[in-house]
């Protein structure tokens, strides 16, 4: 607080609070929250701590919609301290618990307001037998229960359980091999290193709990999403060699990645015709075009090469593209693109994407960038839109690749960055990258690397996702921490993507999305 500052005060802003109808809620609720806190940090501590017996007084009085938001106030409050569990306003907020879970005991269905309380209650690690009975017999999802369940835990140093908390635990369901190789990775943690991860966990896990509070609070109970394409009905084999016809009908487009020379194909790999660098394909069918070092004794990642992100300890997951689409995926639409209604479906994604592409492949017979393929899902509606055999599938995990392989035999899956895509310039009719540039290390670089390598004319279909307008939700976005994001997760300003297009040398055709969605359709000036 700046010097002679005067204290913040509740009275006001909590006045209009309490006396807000249902359409002046939500801004009335910031504008509360805004007098203590800002993006996570307390203004002042002492004024927030001050001002939680009001608080508590007001959530008694108010009816459902007004508690919905208290709860969720005071849980933004309680998490500004972390990662010090039970300071001064966490202690005036436990002083008051009882109310709060005398309202969970009485609860027969889940609501916005069970979910708001789950939100709070789950900052109380030592009240956790008492938040625990509260909720015993509510009928919460598994993902909700196990998100309380992880945050009223505290840390065992000697039997850490790291990284598999978002979306939820329950979307975890590991087996004992698989808890093996967790404990492999994390004993190569220093303690501090442990209690980070295991903070920044809790941290995500708050998040996903908030947003879908804030958002049923404000709109109703989520809308289950079910993805009812073909593709998840296709039959997965394990990836089969790909021979060197695969990828030599790209032989116009792919090229080396250290000198951009054209590649003569082999069953075993390609080689360059400039700079005579070997890259090979595994046994998958997977060519790994990726910039590594490389000697007589065989091929090694490079450190920049390695891209950390919330998938690379599953990597021994059998499912693990399944468990991507199916589980982590769909969560994350929801949390970044404030899809809890379902207004965006994965048939709405598909229709989006065919009919942009379509006829950006009827016009040349160039191939088609899936960038960021990850496990195929939307490689799969590319292929069935251009054709399987103009169709090339790029992404840097090996793990998620060769599953795209299991169910897209035809289509030619190259391992390489984004960020220096092997692929000549003005060489393809069209790129779809799809829910995939908030998870690159320099969006712009991988717009710019998009704009040299379409043909003039050519299409871009993207999809990402903007910032909140709301400051709580965007706070909820940001709070989301994978090890790729040790700062939070980084989302876009619209303007910002534009401005990259426009660097780029794409115009923008096409730009929608509802929710904080960003769907473009651009196309490469002549």
């Amino acid at each position: 607080m700046a010097p002679n500052a005067e204290p913040a005060t509740a009275a006001g802003p909590l006045t209009a609070f309490r006396e807000a109808d249902s359409e002046a809620l939500a801004e009335t609720f910031n504008r509360l929250v805004g007098t203590f806190w800002t993006d996570g940090e307390l203004n002042d501590p002492a004024s927030a701590q001050e001002a939680v017996p009001g608080l508590l007084i007001a959530w008694k009085d108010a009816g459902t919609a007004h508690r919905g938001y208290l709860a969720i106030a005071l849980g933004l409050l309680v998490e500004a301290e972390y990662p010090v569990l039970g300071g001064p306003v966490a202690t005036a907020v436990r002083q008051g618990l009882d109310p709060f879970l005398d309202e969970v005991r009485g609860t027969t269905a889940v609501t916005p307001l069970t979910l708001a309380l789950l939100y709070l209650l789950s900052h109380f690690p030592d009240e956790h037998a008492r938040v625990r009975s509260a909720f015993s017999d509510v009928p919460l999802d598994p993902d909700d229960r196990t998100r309380l369940d992880r945050g009223l835990t505290r840390l065992d140093p000697l039997d850490p359980d790291l990284g598999r908390a978002w979306p939820s635990p329950f979307d975890w369901d590991i087996d004992e091999q698989e808890r093996d190789f967790d404990r492999a990775w994390i004993r190569t943690l220093t303690p501090e290193q442990t209690t980070a991860t295991w903070n920044d966990d809790t941290r995500t896990l708050w998040a996903t709990a908030g947003a879908k509070a804030l958002w049923s609070v404000a709109n109703g109970m989520p809308t289950p999403v079910i993805d009812q394409n073909p593709y998840w009905s296709a039959r997965h084999e394990p990836a089969a060699t790909a021979d060197s016809a695969t990828f030599a009908r790209h032989e116009s487009a792919l090229c080396c990645t250290s000198c951009r020379s054209a590649l003569t194909f082999q069953d075993k790999g390609a080689r360059c015709q400039g700079c005579a660098t070997f890259y090979p394909a595994g046994p998958g069918g997977i060519l790994d075009l990726s910039r590594r070092e490389r000697s007589g004794a065989g091929v090694s990642d490079a450190p920049e090469d390695i891209e950390a992100d919330v998938l690379q300890n599953a990597a021994v997951m059998s499912t693990v593209g399944r468990h991507y689409e199916v589980a982590l995926r769909p969560a994350f639409l929801r949390i970044m693109g404030q899809n809890w209604d379902g207004a965006i479906t994965p048939a709405i994604e598909d229709a989006y994407i065919a009919d942009r592409l379509r006829p950006a492949a009827a016009r040349t017979d160039a191939p088609v960038l899936d960038l960021a393929a990850g496990a195929g899902r939307w490689t799969w509606v590319v292929a069935d839109t251009v054709g399987a055999d103009r169709v090339i599938a790029l992404d840097l995990n090996d793990a998620m690749l060769h599953w795209l392989r299991g169910r897209l035999p035809h289509v030619a899956a190259v391992r390489a960055s984004a960020l220096e895509l092997p692929v000549a310039n003005s060489s393809l009719s069209a790129v779809n990258c799809w829910n995939a540039l908030q998870a690159m290390p320099d969006a712009s670089q991988a717009i710019a690397e998009i704009g040299r390598c379409l043909r003039p004319g050519g299409t871009l279909t993207l999809m990402t996702f903007r910032w909140a307008d709301d400051p709580v939700y965007r706070y909820f976005q940001r709070s989301h921490i994978f090890p790729a994001r040790p700062e939070g997760y980084l989302l876009f300003e619209p303007q910002e993507i534009r401005a990259w297009l426009a660097a780029a040398g794409l115009s923008v055709v096409e730009e929608s999305g509802p929710g904080t969605f960003v769907f473009i359709t651009a196309k490469r000036e002549g």
